[in-house]
């Protein structure tokens, strides 16, 4: 069985978007799902929260949302059970990740620091004319997709999205202070390795593997993975296996020995190993604390 993704189709089943196609999705209500199982996203959104408060389970941790709040969420961060008050109001532009990719202004050099930022911190307070902003934004762009197809919608839809994400951009400066980078080889090479790490599933966990995917080296690779974001590409491979290991043992029904072979390790035993070391206890022991009952 595979992993519970969520993505613009997954969307779709709850009935809840606005307006929902394979690349964008607007949603200003919320399903009552506040009891499903963990979902990895598969997209990006913006949630601009306009009255109300929310809290939001985003990579095991809490964060609370309030008025005049923005939680960014970007693709590969899991999302669990959430609460929200009575009163909730909110705006949420979601982006599928092919076709923040296809903009292309997520997938520059910034983007590594951009994302260790988001997954600290998804929750930022705008100003009163940033929310004003945002929601001239959100129903511009839905106007445009309303009342069936036009000429040249496409195009219109997508400049109008570059500039929604240019000033999404300046917002984030406020908070993270990132220099642009120049277009290089190796920056290229990072890139390639992440969207490859992140689309593949089950994750190889030998750097070896993805190195001959991108036609490169071992050694070439993790000096790269090292000169672009300070990590090796060990570690970066096992961050994102880590991220599947704790997302699918917190679904209910499967065994740890279903979980070990869907991931492909080796044994039991060294599926044990790599869980200790990486979570702090044993596949059964951290299950029971984080579900509250036994394998």
């Amino acid at each position: 069985m595979e992993e519970k993704v969520g993505n613009l189709d997954t969307l779709k089943e709850y009935d809840v978007p606005v307006y929902c196609d394979d690349r964008i999705a607007f949603i200003d209500s919320l399903p009552q799902v506040a009891g499903i199982e963990p979902v990895k996203l598969d997209a990006f959104l913006m949630v601009v929260c306009l009255r109300g408060q929310a809290v939001v389970n985003i990579n095991g941790r809490s964060f609370e949302c309030r008025a005049n709040d923005a939680l960014i969420c970007h693709p590969s961060i899991i999302l669990e059970k959430s609460m929200a008050s009575w009163d909730i109001d909110f705006r949420c532009i979601c982006l599928s990740k092919p076709y923040i990719q296809q903009l292309s202004l997520l997938s520059n050099g910034r983007t590594w620091d951009i994302v260790m930022f988001l997954e600290k911190s998804p929750v930022l307070p705008l100003t009163a004319e940033e929310v004003k902003n945002f929601c001239q934004y959100y129903d511009l762009i839905r106007g445009k997709l309303s009342g069936g197809p036009k000429p040249y919608q496409k195009k219109v839809v997508d400049a109008l999205l570059q500039a929604f994400l240019y000033e999404f951009g300046g917002v984030l400066e406020r908070f993270v202070k990132v220099e642009p980078q120049a277009y290089t080889a190796g920056n290229n090479v990072f890139r390639n390795f992440l969207e490859l790490l992140s689309s593949t599933y089950p994750k190889p966990r030998s750097v070896s593997w993805y190195a001959d995917k991108l036609c490169l080296s071992p050694k070439y690779l993790s000096t790269v993975c090292k000169e672009v974001s300070g990590t090796t590409a060990s570690d970066l491979i096992n961050r994102y296996v880590v991220k599947d290991v704790d997302f699918l043992l917190k679904q209910r029904g499967k065994s740890v020995k279903e979980i070990c072979n869907e991931l492909e390790f080796p044994n039991l035993s060294f599926f044990g190993r790599y869980v200790k070391k990486h979570l702090g206890a044993s596949p059964k022991q951290y299950r029971a604390q984080v579900l509250g009952d036994e394998d």
